[in-house]
C-alpha cells in the first residue's frame, strides 16, 4: 500500500506542477487549496501554492531544472504526508486529479513536454509530441556524400619507399 501511495503522490505532484504553468491553474489552485487545507487554513495553503507557482515560473524562465525538481519534490512529500495521515485522502486525490488534470480528449492525461535540441546543427526533422506512428519524411535534405571514390587505408601511397 505504501508504494501505491508514493506513486499517487508522485503523480499528483507532477500534475500539480504542470498545472501551475497552465491556463487552468486558477481553477486547479482553488480545488488543491481545499484538498491540502483539510480542516486547516485554506488561505495559507493558497498562498503557498501561489508562492510555489511564482518560484516555478522563475525557475523555468531561468532554465533551472534543479529548482523545478525541488518544487515538485516538496509537493510530492506534502502529498505523501497527506495520503498517509488520512485514508480518505487517496480517493479524494484520485478523483481530483481525474477532474483537473489536462486530458487529450480521450481521457488520458496530458503532461508538459520540454525538449532541448543541442549538439550543433541538426540536418533533419525534430519531432515533439506524445505519440507517433507511421511517420514518413519526404523532401530534399542534405545530399549524402558518395563514399565510393574515397581512398581506403590500403590505397594510399607508402612514404617509406615500399610498393
Amino acid at each position: 500500500m505504501e508504494a501505491e501511495l508514493a506513486a499517487l503522490a508522485a503523480s499528483g505532484a507532477t500534475t500539480l506542477v504542470g498545472l501551475m504553468v497552465s491556463e487552468t491553474w486558477e481553477q486547479a489552485r482553488h480545488r488543491l487549496s481545499r484538498f491540502f487545507a483539510r480542516d486547516g487554513d485554506e488561505n495559507a495553503v493558497a498562498a503557498e501554492l501561489r508562492s510555489s507557482r511564482s518560484d516555478l515560473v522563475a525557475a523555468r524562465d531561468d532554465a533551472d531544472a534543479e529548482a523545478v525538481a525541488d518544487i515538485e519534490a516538496a509537493w510530492r512529500a506534502r502529498l505523501r504526508r497527506a495520503l498517509l495521515s488520512d485514508p480518505e485522502a487517496a480517493r479524494e486525490l484520485r478523483a481530483l486529479l481525474a477532474e483537473i488534470a489536462p486530458s487529450d480528449g480521450a481521457g488520458e492525461a496530458v503532461g508538459a513536454v520540454h525538449n532541448t535540441v543541442s549538439g550543433g546543427v541538426q540536418h533533419g526533422p525534430v519531432l515533439q509530441g506524445g505519440r507517433f506512428s507511421g511517420v514518413s519524411f519526404h523532401g530534399a535534405g542534405r545530399p549524402v556524400p558518395n563514399l565510393d571514390n574515397l581512398p581506403c587505408a590500403g590505397d594510399r601511397p607508402s612514404t617509406l619507399g615500399e610498393t
